[in-house]
C-alpha cells in the first residue's frame, strides 16, 4: 500500500512538473549584444532557488489536465529586484497552484537588465515580457488556451515588470509581424513595485533597470501608476501595510489609477507581514481570493 501511495505521488509531481521549458526567442534576441553572461543557478541544500545573470530567456510551461482545463493561462513574472529571480517560491509552486485548478502557467525566465548584454536595458525585462504573451497567444490552439484569457503575475519587481506590461502594450518592443495582441486580458500584482519615483520605489530595481541617474522621462514612462487608462487590463492586487522593502503605497496608487479610469479591480491589503508575506503561507490559502476572483470576473468560467 505504501508503494503505491509512493509511485501515486510521483505521478502527480511528473504531472505538475514543466511539460517543457522552450528559449523565449525561436532565433535572434532583440536588444542584445552578442556576449552571453555565465548564468548563475542559486541553490540552498541541493533546491533551487532562483537565478542570477539572465542573459538567455526561456518559458517553462505548466499545462493542466484536459479534464479541468479552463482555457485560461498566466504568465508568471518571478522577483528579485531585477537583480536575481526568485524562481522556485515565486514561480515553481505558484505554477504547480494554477495547474491543479485548471489553469495554465508560463513561468518566465527573464533576461536581468545589464549594459553587459543589452544597449537598451530598461526595455529588456519588457521586451521578454511582450514576448512571453505573444508566444502564449501564439500557441493556444496547441497548448488548447483560449487566445483572450491570457493574464500576466508579477511578485515585487516581477510586479513591476507585469504592470508595465499591462500599461506600456501600445508599443511593440519586440518584432511583431503578425500584429498579435500584446495586451494581457488581466494582471495579478503581488506586492508589486509601481512606481520609479524617489522615496516611492524600491531602490535597487529602479537602480537595476534605469541606472544610477534616470532621466526624469525614463522615471516618468516606468513609473505605471502613471501610465494607467480606460483599456489598462483588470487587475488582482495584495500587499502589506508594513511591508519596509516596497511601500504599501505602490499599491494603493495604483489601485486608485484603476478606479479612476474605471478599470476593474480588487485589491486585499493586509496589515502585517511584510515583503514576501504570502511566500509564508500555504499556497491555496493566500491564493483562494485570487481563484475567485478569476471565477467571478469570467476568467475561468
Amino acid at each position: 500500500m505504501k508503494r503505491f501511495a509512493s509511485i501515486l505521488l510521483l505521478l502527480v509531481s511528473l504531472n505538475l512538473a514543466a511539460q517543457q521549458t522552450i528559449p523565449l526567442y525561436p532565433s535572434a534576441i532583440p536588444n542584445s549584444i552578442a556576449y552571453q553572461m555565465k548564468e548563475i543557478r542559486m541553490e540552498r541544500d541541493g533546491q533551487l532557488l532562483g537565478y542570477q545573470s539572465i542573459s538567455q530567456p526561456t518559458l517553462a510551461v505548466y499545462l493542466p489536465d484536459e479534464k479541468i482545463a479552463t482555457g485560461a493561462a498566466v504568465v508568471i513574472c518571478p522577483g528579485g529586484g531585477y537583480g536575481m529571480e526568485s524562481y522556485r517560491l515565486e514561480g515553481t509552486i505558484i505554477a504547480e497552484a494554477f495547474v491543479k485548478k485548471g489553469i495554465a502557467a508560463f513561468i518566465l525566465k527573464y533576461r536581468l537588465p545589464s549594459d553587459s548584454i543589452m544597449p537598451d536595458k530598461s526595455v529588456g525585462p519588457l521586451q521578454d515580457a511582450q514576448q512571453a504573451i505573444r508566444t502564449v497567444r501564439q500557441h493556444a490552439d496547441e497548448w488548447k488556451l483560449n487566445p483572450a484569457k491570457i493574464g500576466i503575475m508579477g511578485f515585487s519587481a516581477g510586479g513591476h515588470l507585469a504592470s508595465t506590461a499591462g500599461t506600456h502594450f501600445n508599443k511593440s518592443y519586440i518584432p511583431n509581424d503578425e500584429n498579435i495582441s500584446l495586451r494581457p486580458d488581466f494582471m495579478i500584482l503581488i506586492y508589486p513595485v509601481i512606481s520609479m519615483k524617489e522615496g516611492l520605489t524600491h531602490g535597487g530595481s529602479r537602480t537595476n533597470l534605469l541606472g544610477k541617474s534616470p532621466s526624469e522621462e525614463q522615471i516618468a514612462l516606468f513609473s505605471n501608476e502613471l501610465q494607467v487608462n480606460a483599456n489598462t487590463p483588470p487587475t488582482w492586487i495584495t500587499h502589506t501595510g508594513d511591508d519596509t522593502v516596497v511601500p504599501v503605497e505602490n499599491s494603493i496608487l495604483f489601485y486608485k489609477e484603476l478606479v479612476r479610469n474605471k478599470v476593474p479591480a480588487e485589491m486585499h491589503l493586509y496589515p502585517s507581514g511584510n515583503h514576501g508575506f504570502v511566500l509564508k503561507l500555504p499556497t491555496d490559502e493566500w491564493m483562494q481570493p485570487l481563484f475567485e476572483w478569476m471565477q467571478k470576473s469570467g476568467i475561468t468560467k
